[in-house]
């Protein structure tokens, strides 16, 4: 599909440097430490200031459809007129103001001088949703452009490890400002709770735009799709992708991978603090031990040759050790709530090889045809967001004890939704990852490669330049 203007850009590629690479890394650093937050504490921020589960999760959805819609419309944007960086920017700046009305109190109820329930819900219900519009805009025009920055393979995997390292700092980095404002401020009324959020969505605000700043400063508009040979070059009709059956495996794959770490992720603040009736700061330590080991993880991936086979294996791997650690969460009883510690380095490890690895298969989707990249993104993420959210309203519907009493037992919402739902989006990853034909380093273009560069192979060369 790139025909020669892609023999071209392949015979001058050049590894990109380390500089535009970090700087590329950091680029989703305001997205990701406010992801954290929103996946973490949304719900028991919602529910811990009066409204109830099932209308904190009205709140959760409305945010994540308009996350979905507004990845398929910034995707078929990009496609259409590029700007990355604009996009970029536009979204960054909602995803600021947003975040801080919603973690800093109802906007709409000091506007309107009111502040009842209905005001309330749809107060945090519009921001939400005002919130997951720049965050989609972000994160799809900064994955879009890996593939548009260079042309070299494994720049293109640096690009995309270091971003994922970067996602695990920005997450550490919430929960330590999170276990930093929990010791400081202590939660004895409403008003204090909604001061100890305000105060974690500001710091992380701050923290993410200083690494913006980094972004903007050290990352070029990538010029990759519109050089002068191939400007002739057709943009992709959505059409070509769904004639591609490694595009619905890579779909629901990324998916299934997206309904692991982000239900988990949502509910096991609920869970740590309710079932397993630990103390406060578990709340952010938990989590934090989680990150950690993905981020470490990732560092161990980063330098690792790779091929297809390797990235199944792993996969099938990660998958794995969630069926294990998921079906040990669902069965752990309170009063052996200190072995959630070591469950949390397997969760971590587990969630680090199944993201490394499916958004690999993103990029190995989208190889070089990048007048559709954008859309490839964009729709993957449609998913991801409309999934997440329909299964957490639906968890949440069925949340009817909010309150942590010594009756509880197996049968809880934070039970299934942290254990054994992700659990079961595991086995089905295995049998959909087992279904994968992947060519190593597409055979059928290994000999320009070969005259490009001795270490140019799809998945062959380390991730780090």
């Amino acid at each position: 599909m790139a025909g020669k203007c892609g023999e071209e850009e392949l015979e001058v590629a050049e590894p990109l440097g380390r500089w535009p690479v970090l700087s590329y890394g950091v680029g989703h650093m305001l997205n990701d430490i406010t992801s954290a937050c929103w996946f973490t504490y949304l719900l028991l921020f919602l529910q811990e200031i009066g409204l109830a589960p099932r209308d904190a999760a009205i709140v959760m959805l409305s945010g994540q459809v308009a996350d979905g819609l507004m990845t398929i419309v910034a995707g078929e944007m990009i496609d259409r007129f590029g700007r990355f960086k604009l996009w970029h920017i536009g979204g960054s700046v909602l995803v600021g103001i947003s975040f801080s009305s919603v973690f800093g109190g109802c906007l709409l109820c000091t506007i309107l001088g009111t502040d009842s329930y209905l005001v309330r819900t749809i107060g945090y219900s519009f921001f939400a949703a005002v919130f997951n519009i720049g965050w989609a805009a972000t994160q799809v025009s900064h994955m879009s452009m890996v593939n548009c920055m260079t042309s070299n393979p494994t720049s293109r995997v640096a690009l995309a490890s270091c971003r994922n390292a970067s996602t695990m700092v920005a997450n550490l980095g919430l929960y330590g400002i999170a276990l930093a404002v929990f010791g400081i401020v202590k939660a004895k009324t409403c008003a204090d709770i909604v001061v100890q959020y305000k105060w974690i969505a500001y710091v992380s605000i701050f923290v993410g735009c200083c690494f913006l700043v980094l972004f903007h400063a050290g990352t070029e508009e990538p010029t990759l799709k519109c050089e002068p040979n191939c400007k002739k070059r057709a943009r992709i009709a959505w059409s070509y992708w769904f004639k591609k059956t490694l595009y619905y495996q890579v779909a629901l794959l990324y998916m299934l991978a997206r309904l692991i770490t982000n239900v988990s992720q949502s509910l096991i603040a609920f869970y740590v603090t309710r079932d397993l009736r630990m103390n406060e700061y578990s709340k952010a330590t938990i989590p934090a031990i989680i990150f950690c080991c993905s981020f470490l993880v990732s560092v161990v991936l980063q330098e690792m040759r790779w091929n297809s086979r390797r990235l199944k294996s792993l996969l099938t791997i990660g998958a794995t050790l969630w069926v294990i650690s998921g079906a040990a969460v669902f069965l752990l009883p309170s009063q052996m709530h200190n072995l959630m510690y070591p469950l949390a380095v397997v969760i971590g490890a587990a969630n680090a090889l199944v993201m490394v690895t499916t958004i690999g298969l993103e990029s190995a989707l989208v190889g070089e045809d990048l007048n559709g990249c954008a859309f490839v993104y964009g729709s993957l993420s449609f998913l991801d967001k409309m999934s997440c959210g329909l299964a957490l309203f639906v968890l949440e519907s069925y949340d009817v004890a909010s309150s942590c009493g010594d009756a509880r037992g197996l049968n809880t919402v934070s039970r299934y939704g942290t254990g054994l739902i992700p659990a079961c989006f595991a086995v089905l990853a295995i049998v959909v990852a087992s279904t994968l034909r992947l060519q190593d380093d597409d055979v059928a273009r290994a000999d320009r490669r070969a005259r490009a560069s001795a270490a140019a192979g799809a998945l062959e060369a380390p991730l780090l330049v």
